[in-house]
Order: structure tokens, then C-alpha cells, then sequence
């Protein structure tokens, strides 16, 4: 039997149920619904709707088989969340995206001198009342030895940072407070700074140590040398600093002792470190 097509239907053609409102067996989304082979008989036409796209009815096995396979394609084009097996864990970096915020630590360049400073003054000033180094002699040091310096960011934001150059000198003067000597083989610390907003959390503790890390994997460098108020030498006593008598330097009337680490003491002090 030849099929009848429904794009001309006859007059004479009569439904024994009205499914006006019933969408068509092929519309995504409807694929429970199921051609009702009993509005026409086989071989006979059917009412046509103007606003929904018709098909050639055939035999109906054809039809049958075309409605299955109608309802299939749309079972698949229907989206599904996705979600792992329950053997195989979220990787790392998709849960931190959203429990912990973004941190680096990296060298500072000349293009940090100004958030720098900003920084420096907001923890030197209400202590000191006057900053270590003004905003050229930082963007000064950051140009020549950008790789003695640290810088960790948080979100972009700059929350603690240390400044550093080169000395070749037994011990601590004048001069190496703005001075960088490439040949030098001493690391001397010139500012750690925190901001306010997250000291007592140990985050100068941290940066501390990641600089010392850093500095032990550079081949030029043997120690490190610093200066501080008395009150701090048991906070870098902690690093592997020992004191080594009073600083020649002072600012106003404030006084310093000097203190030095050796590189090779590094690995034996984090070992034993709590940080």
C-alpha cells in the first residue's frame, strides 16, 4: 500500500478522537507520548494542522519504529548535569577555587614600589616615625635586585613583603642601608612589613621563611643580615638569626641589634620550626 500523504488531506477523512490539543509524537520533550494509530486507519487521511510540520504516514511497523527512534533522540538531547563517580574525588584545584582565595608569593619589580611604600609607612611611621626607605631607594633596590626581594599578594592585594640587596661587608654600616654590592655575599634585610589588617596570624612567619627558602637557592648568597629592636630577637632567633652585638646604626633615638644567619643552618632550623 502506497503511503498517503497528509500535506493535502481529504474532506471525506473523519477522526474518531479529537487530539487537537495533543502535541505531535515527534516533539523533543514529549517522548513518553506515542502515535494514536487509532484517529485513522490504515491507508486513510487525517485532520492536518497548519501551524506543526507533518509527516508521511507508511506502514505501521514504519511508523512504530520512527516513533521509538523519535524518542530516543530526544532522550539524548535533553542536558544532564554532569558528576564524577563516587570513587573519583573533585581535583584539588576545584575545591580551593571556591574555599580558599588566591595567593602568590613572587619578586617584586619596580611596578610595586608605590604599593610598596604605601605599605611601609602604614607599619613604620606610627612605630618609628619615619620609614626606612623612601619610595625612590625602594623602586631603586627593586630595579637592581629584584630577586632579594618577596612580595605575597592576596588577591592582587600586597599584605606583607621584604626588601632586600647584596653587602659585602662583615657587619651592618651606614651605607648598606641604600647600597647594593653585586658582588657581595650577604643577603641584608632592609624592611619585612606586614599590613594591618592580618598581622598576629603568622603571616610574617610564613613570608619569612619562603624568602630564606629563596635566598639558600641562590649560589652567591652565605648569609643573611639584619637589624632590629630588642624586642624582636626571639621572633628571628626562631629563623636560625643569632645576635651579634649592637648595631652601628641608628635612627633618631631608636637602637639596633644586629643579628646573621647562615644558609646552611636553614634546612636544621625549619626542621625544627613550628612555622
Amino acid at each position: 500500500m502506497q503511503p498517503v500523504s497528509l500535506l493535502h488531506p481529504s474532506p471525506h477523512c473523519r477522526s474518531t478522537t479529537k487530539r487537537a490539543d495533543a502535541p505531535p509524537p515527534w516533539t523533543l520533550g514529549n517522548e513518553d507520548q506515542t502515535p494514536d494509530h487509532r484517529s485513522s486507519p490504515a491507508g486513510a487521511e487525517g485532520p492536518s494542522s497548519p501551524q506543526r510540520p507533518l509527516l508521511k504516514l507508511g506502514h505501521p511497523h514504519e511508523l512504530a519504529a520512527a516513533a521509538r527512534m523519535s524518542a530516543q533522540t530526544s532522550h539524548y538531547l535533553k542536558p544532564r548535569p554532569l558528576s564524577l563517580p563516587p570513587t573519583i574525588p573533585e581535583s584539588p584545584s576545584r575545591q580551593r577555587r571556591h574555599t580558599l582565595p588566591a595567593s602568590e608569593f613572587r619578586c617584586l619589580t619596580p611596578e610595586d614600589a608605590a604599593g610598596v611604600f604605601e605599605l611601609e609607612r602604614e607599619a613604620f611611621i606610627p612605630v618609628s616615625g619615619t620609614c626606612p626607605l623612601n619610595v625612590d631607594e625602594v623602586r631603586h633596590f627593586l630595579t637592581l635586585c629584584p630577586e632579594l626581594s618577596m612580595g605575597w599578594f592576596l588577591e592582587g592585594r600586597l599584605l606583607a613583603f621584604i626588601i632586600g640587596s647584596l653587602w659585602d661587608k662583615e657587619r651592618i654600616t651606614q651605607e648598606s642601608l641604600t647600597l647594593h654590592r653585586p658582588g657581595g655575599r650577604t643577603a641584608h634585610l632592609h624592611l619585612l612589613a606586614v599590613h594591618r589588617a592580618f598581622r598576629q596570624q603568622g603571616k610574617g612567619s610564613v613570608l619569612l621563611w619562603r624568602y630564606l627558602h629563596h635566598l639558600g637557592s641562590q649560589p652567591a648568597v652565605r648569609r643573611a643580615v639584619l637589624m632590629c629592636e630588642a624586642r624582636l630577637v626571639p621572633f628571628y632567633q626562631r629563623f636560625g638569626f643569632r645576635p651579634v652585638g649592637p648595631c652601628a646604626v641608628s635612627v633618631g633615638s631608636l637602637v639596633f641589634t644586629e643579628m646573621q644567619c647562615s644558609m646552611r643552618d636553614l634546612v636544621s632550623q625549619r626542621r625544627n620550626s613550628d612555622c
